[in-house]
């Protein structure tokens, strides 16, 4: 339940999220908790949307072993591959379907994540695709909002800060799951 925005635009990455959490129906207020929802990995950032365990789970993964480097799309699957490899052994509360309808012969994490660096942006599917984007993407429950934002501001406002930003807004806007303030970093 988040917005989560890259963008790349005159030589300037920056990535971008709300800092709500919601648990079901039930909205935290700001001033009694505020969620990171963008970690920094080495000369990376990734975002996360989706299940805030994730959060926990990333940082213990992480603390195990040196930072990968995120530069291409094979990095950035094998980080993904191994993590996921990591939750089946070490974190047994990790279901291979979390959907019981789902008819898919791929496994899914069901969060999705997104990761920004001065090597390009990278989106991660809840089935560990691994997809490069020249411009801009966007995850979470207010990604359709913010990519339409991006999609008609992009050719109109020269700055990666701005366009990441007002993005965020209109998903927080329109998007009853995104809200808070924004996290916003030039990578």
């Amino acid at each position: 339940m988040s917005i989560a925005v890259a963008v790349t635009k005159n030589g300037k990455t920056v990535i971008a999220a709300d800092t709500l959490s919601v648990f079901g129906d039930r909205r935290v207020p700001m001033e009694n908790h505020r969620a990171s929802k963008i970690m920094q990995v080495g000369d990376t950032r990734i975002a996360m949307a989706g299940w805030g365990l994730y959060d926990n789970l990333m940082t213990d993964f992480l603390s195990r072993g040196k930072k990968p480097v995120l530069a291409r799309e094979k990095e950035v699957y094998a980080f993904f591959l191994k993590l996921w490899t990591q939750l089946k052994e070490r974190y047994t509360l990790v279901n291979d379907q979390p959907h019981p309808d789902d008819e898919s012969p791929f496994a899914d994490i069901d969060s999705s994540f997104l990761t920004a660096s001065r090597h390009g942006i990278f989106h991660i599917s809840g089935n560990l695709t691994v997809t490069s984007f020249m411009q801009y993407y966007a995850i979470g429950t207010g990604s359709d909002y913010a990519l339409g934002t991006l999609y008609t501001l992009f050719d109109v406002e020269e700055d990666a800060a701005v366009l990441a930003r007002r993005a965020c807004e209109s998903a927080i806007a329109f998007d009853v799951n995104c809200g808070g303030e924004i996290d916003l970093y030039e990578v």
